[in-house]
């Protein structure tokens, strides 16, 4: 097992601390299931991108999940390798079983969770944080310890929650926006309050039920948050968690931090998850999806093609991906030429005219774009005085 000591070093050196959650709570997404070869590679690809703790599974469970979680653990890893558990010592002992380095307690803290999941009281919930918590320090564990249901917990409870946790030795606080009710604003003043009662690290999990799980993390973010939970392409429960891609390009971008992530392997990790998890990436998906850096306005293609960031807030290589311009129904006239200059043929303003009419009506007519071929092939219609018969 890896020294608590090195963990907390590791963790020191970044600004922007990830502990990824794709190998949890994004195989619990309906209908995902992980093949252990594909966990063990998923495990090595978020180690390889930079991402600094790695959620590998649910020890209790037992069987192939217990496996895994122990595989993972004996790469060798250069990122942390937790194990997610109930607040409960005999969960934590299936971790400590499994040589990870590092846990998570998790425990309900809203009074709906309380009364209608556990049927439990306030004090039965603390003392079983406390129990948990005290048992994984003993063995000499990083604890991260869990509010489930954060933002429906009332919050002079959860200050109690925390400080009951931070008492016990846990290292960290993950806030958990279980059901996806946050908004930026709220996270912002609710994350910098935790922060301010209870001065432990917290760490942001959000879901995405009304779209806003990235923006909620950034907000938590801005509010003094050091973690920030995420998944590969968001997927998780119901419409998903925090995509990595997105916070680590967000905190680069936006926030302007010195992210350590070689976010030039974003698509191919993608690409990999997505396949293991048997989902498309859909391609208007930001920062990994193929429309990220695909033109076809007229207005935008001419602003790209003489100035880059007119229409680009970065560069397509720096995440993986590449430029395209379509060429359909919204195509300008200086797309027409300009592809056709890479390709060696020059026209003037009035044939690139006609031949962008006809390419209008063949998208239309196909409803779908057309490719530089199919954009040859019209231009040589043209020049062989064919362009009457195509309008027929």
């Amino acid at each position: 097992m890896r020294d608590r000591s090195e963990i907390l070093a590791k963790f020191d050196k970044s600004p922007l601390i990830t502990c990824d959650t794709t190998l949890r709570d994004g195989e619990q997404a309906a209908g995902i299931v992980f093949a252990n070869l594909e966990k063990m590679r998923i495990a090595k690809l978020l180690d390889e991108l930079g991402v600094q703790q790695i959620e590998a599974g649910i020890p209790a469970m037992g069987g192939d999940e217990k496996k895994s979680v122990k595989s993972i653990a004996s790469l060798k890893l250069d990122a942390s390798v937790l194990g997610w558990n109930r607040a409960s010592v005999e969960d934590v002992a299936q971790s400590i079983d499994c040589d990870v380095d590092s846990v998570a307690i998790s425990m309900s803290s809203s009074d709906i969770h309380i009364k209608n999941k556990l049927m439990k009281t306030r004090e039965w919930v603390l003392e079983k944080v406390v129990e948990s918590v005290e048992y994984a320090k003993d063995h000499g564990l990083y604890v991260s310890c869990n509010a489930e249901d954060a933002s429906r917990a009332d919050p002079a409870f959860l200050i109690e929650f925390g400080k009951a946790a931070k008492d016990a030795g846990a290292n960290r606080l993950r806030y958990c926006d279980t059901i996806g009710l946050l908004e930026p604003r709220r996270a912002y003043d609710e994350i910098k309050a935790l922060r301010e009662a209870v001065d432990i690290d917290i760490e942001m999990h959000t879901h995405n039920d009304f779209g806003m799980a990235t923006a909620n993390s950034v907000a938590g973010m801005q509010a003094g948050a050091k973690f920030v939970s995420t998944t590969i392409l968001g997927i998780g429960e119901r419409t998903g968690n925090t995509p990595l891609e997105e916070i680590v390009m967000a905190s680069k971008h936006l926030l302007h931090m010195d992210v350590d992530f070689r976010t030039e392997r974003l698509r191919e990790v993608a690409e990999y998850v997505a396949r293991a998890a048997n989902r498309d990436i859909p391609g208007w998906k930001p920062i990994v999806g193929l429309n990220c850096f695909a033109h076809e306005a007229g207005i935008h293609t001419d602003g790209v093609i003489k100035y880059l960031s007119n229409y680009e807030p970065y560069t397509p290589e720096e995440v993986g991906l590449s430029r395209r311009i379509v060429i359909g129904k919204h195509s300008g006239r200086h797309t027409i030429k300009q592809i056709l200059a890479n390709k060696g043929i020059e026209v003037s303003d009035e044939l690139a005219g006609d031949i962008l009419s006809q390419v209008r009506a063949n998208s239309i007519a196909l409803k779908r774009s057309l490719s530089e071929n199919e954009l040859i092939y019209i231009y040589q219609d043209f020049q062989a005085g064919d362009s009457d018969k195509m309008r027929e």
